[in-house]
């Protein structure tokens, strides 16, 4: 009798995905992002819509999104040597950074307000800005090092009209400077080991190669401990002049690869292993009579930088608040395609308060990286000039420290979904100190701050002067700018040591009254009035989703 076999097995399935976000993908992240496109028209700017949708349907693509996936898995790799043993110095990117950098330059993200100036010019290149690192931060690095570096290469006109039109160029060239290469990437490496943000301790020495001074030859020897971007074109860097030239503290262009097509003695020690920001290279630099050009005058290498600083240091306000935004674009998505205990996320009370929350905290960021956005713009005046002085770093302190908690609790609204990698949330969490850490950490910025108070009076009254125009608006705001003008008062009659303890807490008390007069007269009531009481009012928690009973979270959450 023959031996039967056993019937084949149905096919089947071993489980089915339910209840899990589609994709974030097909989406025009500058149309659906009503803060910035509010801003946009608010700050002069509506003339660059057409070209911001185009960017917001570029970096919501997934081709885009999966590009700032490899460039962020796929790291850059230091190559010393090529294989005949030649000192080459190159740092290899992954094409997609490269996709990344050409799409950055080819929308203006790098210089268009300095190569186009017109009223708004700089709000339009903010949110371009803020848009592309929304969705890959790391590339901006180099993006914003170029468009801060122009202003100090005014200062040397031959030196401008050398370097100017390339850095101006719409082309994206990946290979380092040669003889003829129509466009440039700029960096720069300010800090040394043994001085950090103490720039005046530096160690670099440069010595002429002739008569020495601004424009002129030198040689510089010395190490640098952070150099970003170091596949860029040229870099300012601060070292210690000597000789006929002119001596102390100066800036100085070093370029790459020099006239004749050879490569500056340029040696990368090592790539930094950083906790984020991994699709862009941070490095330590040896320089050996390696060939600069001075910039600006002998000595005065930090005022010749001040305006660099000023212009990166309102890049890392753009950056931390569009990562608000990216957290705050995913935390909605998830919540609103995840249900649990029979309930869409979003509709469940604690849930939806955190949400709007969050949200509240990155429209008071967007909102006031835009407003400051247009103080740097060529056409403002004096008062403006003064106001942005004060405000720049008032909000760099205050938003770019509320970028990693804000990323967090985000992260949390995914649940086990954003402790992973394969979600963006994990990233941005790692990423958002980098922007309180960049050109000042907490205290540097603080201090900077009450400088400005003690050395630029201007400056007080014209940031007093913004708040005002919100005056009457919420009695929490008016009792909160009322002790606040009494603080900076009493600053006159306290010793330095007194006022460096009182720093942050005076500072942080200027942001909040920023941003609070800011969305009182620009956002919705909804939105101006959840944010000062929640965060002036005397029941205001520690935590995101501690709102005030009565808050109008469906209309906060309408606009995100």
């Amino acid at each position: 009798m023959g031996v039967t076999s056993e019937p084949s097995p149905a096919p089947h399935s071993t489980h089915q995905v339910t209840n899990q976000p589609p994709a974030r993908v097909g989406i025009d992240e500058y149309s659906t992002n009503v803060a910035l496109v509010e801003a946009v028209d608010r700050h002069d700017a509506a003339w660059a819509h057409e070209d911001l949708i185009a960017i917001g349907a570029l970096v919501g693509s997934a081709a885009f999104q999966d590009d700032a996936v490899i460039a962020n898995t796929i790291t850059p790799e230091l190559r010393p040597y090529d294989r005949w043993g030649n000192r080459i110095d190159h740092v290899e990117y992954h094409p997609a950074y490269h996709r990344i950098m050409a799409s950055a330059v080819r929308h203006g993200a790098h210089t268009s307000a300095w190569a186009d100036p017109r009223p708004g010019a700089n709000v339009a290149r903010a949110a371009a800005f803020m848009l592309l690192s929304q969705i890959e931060p790391g590339h901006a690095c180099p993006i914003s090092m170029t468009h801060a570096a122009v202003p100090s290469l005014e200062l040397q006109p031959e030196v401008a009209a050398e370097w100017l039109p390339r850095m101006f160029s719409r082309e994206y060239e990946p290979d380092l400077d040669s003889p003829g290469k129509s466009s440039a990437i700029f960096g720069m490496a300010m800090t040394e080991k043994q001085g950090g943000s103490d720039v005046r301790a530096n160690t670099t020495v440069a010595r002429p190669r002739g008569r020495g001074g601004p424009g002129e030859q030198y040689l510089l020897t010395g190490h640098k401990w952070f150099c970003s971007a170091p596949m860029s074109d040229a870099f300012l860097m601060l070292a210690q002049a000597s000789g006929a030239g002119g001596d102390g503290l100066s800036c100085f262009l070093v370029p790459r690869v020099l006239p004749d097509g050879a490569r500056n003695v340029f040696r990368v020690q090592q790539l930094k292993d950083k906790l984020g920001n991994r699709s862009n290279a941070s490095s330590e630099i040896e320089l050996d009579a390696t060939a600069a050009v001075m910039i600006g005058e002998a000595g005065r290498g930090v005022r010749t930088i001040i305006e660099m600083v000023a212009r990166t240091r309102l890049d890392c306000i753009l950056g931390s608040a569009s990562g608000m935004r990216q957290a705050v674009a995913e935390a909605t998505w998830h919540t609103r395609h995840r249900s649990a205990f029979g309930r869409v996320l979003v509709d469940q009370p604690a849930m939806t308060s955190v949400l709007a929350d969050l949200a509240l905290e990155s429209e008071a960021a967007t909102v006031t990286a835009m407003r400051l956005a247009r103080s740097h713009d060529d056409d403002v005046d004096a008062n403006e000039i003064s106001f942005r002085r004060l405000a720049t770093p008032v909000a760099k302190y205050w938003i770019c420290k509320r970028g990693p908690n804000h990323a967090y609790e985000a992260l949390e609204c995914l649940g086990g979904n954003g402790y992973t990698e394969g979600f963006p949330l994990a990233r941005r969490y790692r990423e958002q100190p980098v922007m309180a850490v960049w050109e000042g950490s907490g205290n540097v910025i603080a201090l900077d701050v009450m400088r400005a108070i003690e050395r630029e009076p201007d400056c007080l009254t014209a940031f007093d002067a913004e708040l005002s125009l919100a005056r009457g608006h919420h009695r929490l705001l008016d009792a909160h700018l009322e002790t606040l003008r009494r603080r900076l008062s009493e600053l006159a009659s306290i010793d330095t040591d007194a006022a460096q303890r009182l720093a942050r807490s005076l500072v942080e008390s200027m942001a909040l009254a920023l941003q609070a007069s800011l969305l009182s007269r620009y956002s919705p009531s909804s939105v101006s009035e959840a944010f000062i009481e929640s965060r002036l009012g005397p029941d205001r928690g520690h935590e995101y989703g501690t709102l005030p009973t009565g808050v109008d979270v469906a209309g906060i959450l309408s606009r995100h």
